[in-house]
């Protein structure tokens, strides 16, 4: 099978020979989405090259229409762009590996009659610098959608689940102990507005993302191209896109500085930490189904143990919040590697695409798979709900504001597990005020 890519990435192959995962397929994409407003922008101020450019547009298409789908060659995508995701020169060999690959496309698009070269043509007015970061931003930006859709679908659900058991009285909990009363429905509805809070803040950093410092080329100030390509270059990517992109005021900042990057994987981790404290909770209130809390009942998904017979375990919430956990690790690593842009570059951006993509497209799964296979299906065990309100000396606050703490704590305290007999000495010392 002929190889479409060049040089400098089977260079690439050898040197970063992880043999782990390659680069996100969305950041490939999004490159060839740049690549595709290059050849649009300089059809128009290029007369002489306008057949070239021609021929590089029809292939940035047929790659975003997909290699499977054309069954170019009986290739795939991997056998196409074959980077690890981890390399040094901030992105350089991927970047490479879509110039060369571009290159071979455009030059069968042309039917051989001229050299196209993945530098000189493919690469004209371009660096990396300023190509990959503005790829990650659109990336992201269509992830960001997605996620915040699902986020949406999971408010919805949690709202139903608020309607469907607001009449059920259960026991509140603090520190894991005996509380108050509330409804179930008070809690779901808690749930909604902390995931509600995560969709806001998902649908608001996307303003961040928009700013770019496409054509700032190698540190942001513009060399090697011109002020009709930067504006022109900027204008089409918006409508290749359909993202309201706009070209940052000072590019040298976008391209040395990634804290918009440390935002957003932020706002992943705060989602992160939602669904963790929510599917924690369900477990605890799942659990049992005797011996535990057993105030809900989760889905059974498939068998929970290899020796103990109907042991059932509540595997959705599990698998969220190791998600959760994952993301939580991302963050952290994207943190660091930001942290390490020294001067007029941020060498370590693949870590950072790497580590944001894998969380927006995880916690993005994550969500829609916790709604519908947790969350729309799992139960109210009302009785027990009700027992254990009963059984526990949470209404005794209500007597607080008429007899003073410490006269109901003494009660609490002398009438130990007897809660009849407490309701009852509330209850005389109650009428004797």
């Amino acid at each position: 099978m002929e190889k479409l890519y060049g040089e400098q990435t089977k260079l690439a192959e050898e040197n970063f020979r992880l043999e782990g995962k390659k680069v996100n397929t969305g950041l490939i994409y999004a490159i060839i989405q740049v690549k595709k407003a290059v050849a649009v922008t300089y059809q128009k101020l290029l007369s002489d090259k306008k057949e070239l450019y021609e021929a590089m547009e029809k292939s940035c298409d047929l790659l975003l229409h997909g290699i499977e789908k054309n069954n170019i060659e009986g290739m795939s995508v991997e056998k196409v762009f074959v980077t690890d995701a981890l390399q040094g020169g901030a992105g350089t060999s991927t970047h490479m590996n879509v110039n060369e690959v571009l290159a071979s496309f455009t030059q069968k698009e042309l039917k051989n009659k001229q050299q196209v070269h993945p530098l000189d043509d493919m690469n004209r007015g371009q660096s990396t610098n300023d190509v990959y970061p503005t790829a990650l931003r659109i990336a992201a930006i269509q992830r960001l959608r997605e996620l915040s859709e699902e986020c949406a679908k999971l408010q919805t659900a949690l709202q139903e689940k608020e309607n469907q058991y607001d009449g059920i009285k259960k026991l509140g909990r603090t520190e894991l102990m005996d509380a108050v009363p509330i409804t179930l429905g008070n809690e779901f509805g808690a749930y909604a507005q902390a995931v509600a809070r995560d969709r806001w803040r998902l649908y608001k950093v996307e303003e961040r993302l928009r700013q770019t410092n496409l054509g700032g080329t190698a540190v942001g100030t513009g060399i090697g191209n011109s002020h009709k390509y930067q504006a022109l270059v900027i204008e089409n990517l918006r409508d290749i896109t359909g993202i309201g992109l706009a070209r940052a005021e000072y590019p040298m900042d976008m391209t040395q500085n990634q804290d918009v990057f440390v935002e957003v994987s932020g706002l992943l981790k705060a989602l992160a930490v939602n669904l963790t404290k929510i599917a924690n909770d369900f477990r605890l209130m799942n659990s049992g189904p005797d011996g535990g809390f057993g105030e809900i009942r989760l889905a059974k998904m498939q068998a929970g143990s290899t020796i103990m017979p109907g042991k059932v375990n509540p595997v959705m919430a599990e698998m969220t919040m190791q998600v959760s956990m994952k993301v939580m690790a991302n963050d952290t690593a994207i943190t660091m590697a930001a942290a390490h842009g020294e001067f007029e570059l941020n060498a370590f951006l693949p870590l950072i695409a790497d580590c944001l993509l894998e969380s927006l497209e995880l916690l993005t799964g994550t969500v829609r798979l916790f709604r519908e296979k947790c969350v729309k299906t799992l139960e109210a065990r009302e009785e027990q709900c009700k027992k254990q309100l009963e059984n526990s000396h949470a209404f005794a606050v209500e007597y607080i504001e008429k007899l003073g703490y410490d006269k109901v704590a003494e009660l609490v305290e002398t009438s130990g597990s007897d809660v009849e007999a407490l309701r009852k000495k509330l209850e005389e010392k109650d009428r004797d005020e």
